[in-house]
């Protein structure tokens, strides 16, 4: 769902006056590892926090006290992507390359700006974040798309794509940024496309779930070990069931604790509505109280839904070992 042409009333009544709201400190209670990165962000201001630690001026590590010029005052020429994110949170290490890749390739179309809540706790309270990795897109000091989770690169790309063709008769400079990357100006260019991950996202453009499915099933017949076609198999599987997801699957499935199918549906549903830990325990539970076809066929699902995540993020982590111990 899109904001741009009909912005949430309730986030733009949070954050139209987004400059007054940084003047209070806020105790975001939930967010872990402060200190640390509170000391991060001390040597970020000491550099100047006008550009990312590679010294990009299209990726920025922005604070409470550059937010003003960075975000508010940047937004008013190109939109500015405010990525939210935290040192411990695994989703966000497998979102963040993906949009400083592509701010990169965007040649200042639109600026990437990196905020850290655990050291900016006043920023994630003014954008009412509640989970992480949440992205915010900001055009004229107001919040106009944002969306939640680590998205897959082709539909990160799709809307950036959609932000940029929503904005590009109103914001010049959009325009002005394309033109000079297509001139080749010497700034930082996309890299050339692997034509066969081309047409796989393009069928995921498209909703063709199927056609993406296939499209990665033969780049990995040919290269097996292709760890990028693989985890976007997984991801185009679980997007294929997600969509099709039933919240009531979860109440019929606490309800028929024996009906494998229904198990399945309901572990869907809940990391579809980002409650993982909840999905990875029901299927664990159900590994336990089955054997034979049936157990195979849960521990599959739960080893997809792992491939989601990074390997070190603590659920998958914890979830495995409670396999290792459901299985042994």
């Amino acid at each position: 769902m899109s904001l741009v042409s009909r912005p949430d009333p309730r986030q733009a009544a949070r954050t139209a006056a987004l400059s007054s709201a940084m003047a209070g400190a806020v105790d975001l209670s939930a967010l872990k590892a402060r200190s640390e990165a509170a000391a991060r962000s001390q040597q970020t201001q000491a550099s100047g926090g006008a550009e990312s630690a590679d010294g990009s001026p299209f990726v920025i590590d922005v604070t409470e006290q550059s937010f003003q010029a960075d975000v508010l005052e940047r937004s008013l020429q190109v939109p500015v992507v405010v990525d939210l994110w935290a040192t411990w949170c695994g989703p966000c290490k497998q979102l963040s390359p993906v949009l400083e890749r592509l701010a990169e390739a965007g040649n200042g179309a639109w600026v990437l700006a990196k905020v850290d809540v655990d050291a900016n706790p006043r920023i994630a309270q003014a954008f009412g974040v509640q989970s992480i990795p949440m992205v915010v897109a900001v055009v004229g000091g107001q919040p106009v798309d944002a969306f939640n989770g680590a998205l897959p690169e082709p539909q990160v790309r799709q809307w950036i794509s959609a932000l940029l063709d929503a904005l590009r008769d109103r914001m010049p400079a959009i325009a002005e940024a394309e033109a000079g990357a297509a001139a080749g100006n010497g700034a930082p260019a996309e890299e050339p496309e692997d034509p066969r991950f081309t047409a796989a996202e393009d069928a995921l453009e498209r909703g063709d779930y199927a056609a993406a499915e296939e499209a990665y099933q033969q780049i990995l017949a040919v290269e097996p070990a292709n760890e990028q076609a693989a985890a976007a198999l997984s991801q185009v599987r679980f997007l294929a069931r997600a969509e099709a997801a039933d919240p009531s699957a979860i109440a019929r499935a606490d309800a028929a604790p024996d009906d494998i199918d229904v198990q399945l549906a309901a572990a869907d549903a809940e990391a579809a509505s980002d409650r993982v830990e909840d999905a990875f325990a029901r299927l664990v539970s159900t590994v336990a109280r089955t054997s034979g076809d049936e157990r195979d066929r849960v521990r599959e699902h739960l080893i997809g839904l792992f491939e989601l995540f990074p390997p070190d993020d603590p659920r998958v982590t914890a979830a495995r070992r409670a396999l290792a111990r459901a299985l042994f």
